[in-house]
């Protein structure tokens, strides 16, 4: 005979399920807490200062939300095509170029000192943050503390959190203004706190390196990435190009460099109107992420560089493409 549950084993049951869950969230945080306490320890053995510490740790929030993220990032699934659709519109063309022309002055001015076009400047703005109105509302020292706590590069990100506090320390930002990304990407322009160590300028002289207020430390800072990681300003980054039917999938890639004539002479055909501007004896790569419509890019040294500021060939053509338009070409 079938056993009928007693009502107050299932009311028992009943709230078991209604409040583990708020017990299991309890738990986390005192979990968090307790690791704070450790880490405080640590940074300030890196250097941090007790008063720093005593700002920004005590208000630390651990964002489940941000573990989520970090575990179901979409996999990349659009064309080159279909994301050029999406982010090369000529809405941003347009807002590039009225950029363009009400900065001419400040954008010839970093072009002098760092020797990056203000069209590739202005290009990498406009798809980071489009042109500094999408920035991220998310506070990066509780961003970057919660993936250093639970997520899946700790030590990255525990290098990326102690870089955090010590741009605070040295008051560039005050905490509540220090907001990004979901992965801490920071800023107009979405550096990582170490590449705001590493390349941030203040280019308006206020003491402040400054990439979320300042459009002069902005497109200065983004100026200095390029230029330090070989940009070079007498040289295109690519161009399109068509590959012959049987194209060897060998062939396409960053790694494989070969001049213009060794192209030709393998079948794959580029625009002649920038025939005249490009050095036919650099290495080019052929890269063609929709290899099979027989779309492809010849890339050179720029676009390498490119690629170091984010490792995506979408994203990189996208600049590339952006970055010709707002110029006119």
């Amino acid at each position: 005979m079938t056993k009928t549950r007693k009502p107050h084993v299932l009311f028992t049951l009943l709230l078991y399920l209604l409040v583990a869950p708020s017990l299991s969230r309890a738990q986390s945080q005192q979990d968090f807490q307790a690791w704070l306490t450790e880490f405080r320890k640590s940074a300030l053995g890196a250097g941090i200062s007790k008063e720093t510490l005593d700002i920004t740790l005590p208000k630390v929030q651990f964002i489940p939300r941000v573990i989520e993220l970090d575990k179901s990032q979409p996999e990349f699934r659009l064309t080159v095509e279909e994301y050029l659709a999406r982010i090369v519109t000529d809405s941003r063309v347009l807002r590039g170029r009225d950029i363009l022309e009400q900065n001419q002055d400040l954008l010839n001015g970093i072009y002098q000192n760092y020797g990056v076009q203000p069209s590739v400047i202005l290009a990498l703005w406009g798809i980071e943050t489009d042109f500094g109105r999408s920035t991220g509302a998310y506070s990066v020292i509780d961003a970057v503390a919660t993936l250093t706590y639970h997520g899946r590069r700790a030590a990255f990100f525990r290098q990326e959190l102690l870089h955090a506090l010590r741009i605070i320390d040295k008051g560039h930002i005050p905490l509540e203004q220090m907001t990004g990304s979901w992965a801490g990407a920071m800023g107009q322009i979405q550096f990582m706190p170490s590449s705001f160590q590493s390349f941030a300028v203040d280019h308006d002289g206020d003491g402040k390196r400054d990439i979320w207020n300042s459009p002069s430390d902005v497109f200065a800072s983004a100026a200095n990435y390029l230029a330090r990681n070989g940009w070079m300003k007498d040289k295109i980054w690519g161009m399109e190009a068509t590959i012959p039917p049987g194209f060897s999938a060998s062939l396409a890639g960053i790694e494989v460099r070969k001049s213009l004539t060794e192209w030709k002479s393998l079948g794959v055909q580029y625009m002649e109107n920038a025939e005249s501007s490009v050095d036919n004896s650099a290495h080019w790569s052929l890269v063609a992420p929709d290899r099979q419509k027989g779309t492809a890019y010849l890339v050179g040294s720029n676009y390498r560089t490119i690629l170091r500021w984010n490792r995506s060939h979408h994203f990189a053509i996208a600049v590339g493409k952006l970055s010709d338009r707002i110029a006119g070409r």
